[in-house]
């Protein structure tokens, strides 16, 4: 059952336009996730989805009340999640989830069984009376979902989440998430990680407002077109700067080594001739399957 409905979304800020003519849909026990580069208009659009600014053309409803005219049914279903810290850090964890509580009308009996699910959940029990502020990052984060989800919305809209946090909270954040979209939510989620949009159910690429392709994430590696090497080497600047000279390949680095892009029709052994003008080591160079970020960087250069 769709649950998240955006038709034809457009916002503009005078000349710029940061979200171009976008539509896509959520469902019940889904994840949807959107990724792209910055300035590619996912906070402006999560925004215009939450009823925080208007937009200029389109149509969003949530839990099928439309955003822009049945905001008063829509606050009750949505959780919204901001890319940037907004809880009190002044205040302790069990006060900030009191005080969301009391915004949604919470009663205290029904407050007390919802904050004791919220910490098992997030491990912030032992930490109930630490104040937001003083909290690690992933600490953070986990209190500002906990602080969503107070009210037991159907849908989260999460902006960024885990931008900054360290690869262990990471993992526990994203276990919460699944546990949750096993419950039902509908949860929409931007991040600027491919580990993470790998496992989401279902993918958006945006660039310049505009959306480039959707789908699984199997799909999405789908949609690459072109051979991908790996070269274990040290991507140096100098090494990179040779490899930009070659006709009929890109190059990219990827950690501490560089994957290659070379057209389908070209035979391996002209690949292997071309690369060895940047002093590279044949046995250096393996074919791989591609990876969504190589498809995210081939539909980049196309846009």
């Amino acid at each position: 059952m769709t649950v998240v409905a955006v038709n034809h979304l457009t916002k503009s800020y005078k000349a710029v336009t940061a979200v171009n003519d976008l539509s896509f849909t959520a469902a019940s026990g889904e994840i949807v996730a959107l990724v792209g580069p910055d300035g590619a208009g996912k906070t402006t659009l999560f925004r215009s989805l939450c009823g925080l600014i208007d937009f200029d053309a389109g149509e969003a409803s949530i839990a099928g009340f439309d955003v822009s005219r049945q905001f008063d049914q829509v606050k009750p279903h949505l959780g919204y999640m901001p890319q940037t810290f907004s809880l009190y850090p002044d205040l302790s964890v069990e006060e900030n989830l009191r005080f969301y509580a009391g915004l949604f009308g919470l009663p205290r009996e029904q407050f007390a069984r919802k904050t004791e699910r919220l910490y098992q959940f997030s491990n912030l029990g032992p930490f109930a009376k630490r104040r937001a502020g003083q909290l690690s990052g992933g600490m953070k984060q986990k209190l500002a979902l906990s602080c969503a989800l107070i009210h037991d919305p159907k849908v989260l809209v999460l902006d960024e989440p885990t931008t900054g946090v360290d690869p262990l909270s990471r993992r526990q954040f994203w276990g919460i998430l699944k546990s949750l979209r096993d419950d039902g939510s509908t949860i929409v989620i931007s991040t600027p990680y491919m580990d993470e949009v790998a496992l989401a159910d279902r993918a958006i690429l945006i660039h310049g407002g505009r959306k480039m392709a959707e789908g699984t994430p199997a799909e999405l590696v789908g949609l690459y077109r072109g051979q991908v090497y790996l070269v274990k080497t040290e991507p140096t600047s100098e090494r990179m700067t040779l490899l930009a000279t070659i006709t009929g390949i890109d190059a990219r680095r990827f950690g501490a080594a560089i994957h290659l892009y070379a057209p389908l029709d070209m035979p391996r052994d002209r690949l292997l001739e071309r690369l060895a003008g940047a002093d590279i080591d044949p046995a250096l160079v393996e074919p791989i399957p591609p990876e969504l970020e190589d498809v995210f960087i081939q539909l980049m250069g196309a846009a």
